[in-house]
């Protein structure tokens, strides 16, 4: 979806008072290949809800790590069959048993740890990307997350070209408590990130 800088701007101003399914539906009248990604860490689930409720059949890109913990696990599998979500699962191409003789997981002061990032999160991710083409990506960031989420708004333009929409972008966490609790919805508190270390870090995926 092309869209110029002041038309987003506009559109952001609008969407603003919308509800996130508003906002998903209005996205996918527009676009002609939506996906959604998802990491099933917590407060996924509300953003899948919205995405499946808006279009039945999306593609739901799940890149998984391998190193999400059995509680993560559990949460997707719940989550998958109780929306009946399209998942299109992509792993990275060398085995969480293999790398962890091979590099384990590098610290963040080491060099092997963006080498490390690039294998189990940024390859997968792009190889996705590159095979849907999506048009529009819908994700679950929120402003307050870090300084470069802070400066989105529910819709940015990635240097791809690819329409990037927030749903909950304004959401707080107990306001997302209250939209999971209304709609029936599981959560997931014991998720871990291999790439971040800090929740206030970015893995790459946005920074494109």
């Amino acid at each position: 979806m092309s869209l110029t800088e002041n038309t987003i701007k506009d559109l952001n101003k609008t969407l603003k008072d919308k509800t996130p399914l508003e906002i998903v539906q209005w996205a996918v009248s527009n676009a002609k290949n939506p996906v959604v990604t998802t990491n099933f860490r917590p407060y996924e689930a509300a953003i899948l809800n919205v995405c499946a409720k808006g279009l039945s059949d999306m593609p739901v890109i799940w890149c998984d790590s391998g190193y999400n913990t059995p509680n993560t696990y559990r949460h997707a599998e719940e989550v998958i069959e109780l929306l009946s979500l399209n998942v299109q699962l992509y792993v990275p191409k060398q085995t969480t048993a293999h790398r962890d003789v091979v590099m384990g997981i590098p610290d963040i002061d080491d060099p092997q740890h963006k080498v490390f990032t690039e294998q189990v999160k940024l390859e997968p991710f792009k190889r996705a990307m590159n095979d849907f083409k999506p048009d529009v990506w819908f994700t679950n960031l929120r402003k307050g997350q870090t300084a470069l989420r802070d400066s989105l708004d529910i819709l940015s333009m990635g240097k791809d070209g690819v329409l990037k929409v927030s749903p909950f972008y304004y959401y707080s966490d107990a306001e997302l408590d209250v939209y999971l609790e209304e709609n029936k919805l599981p959560n997931e508190f014991k998720y871990f990130d291999p790439t971040k270390v800090l929740e206030n870090r970015e893995c790459g995926l946005h920074t494109s």
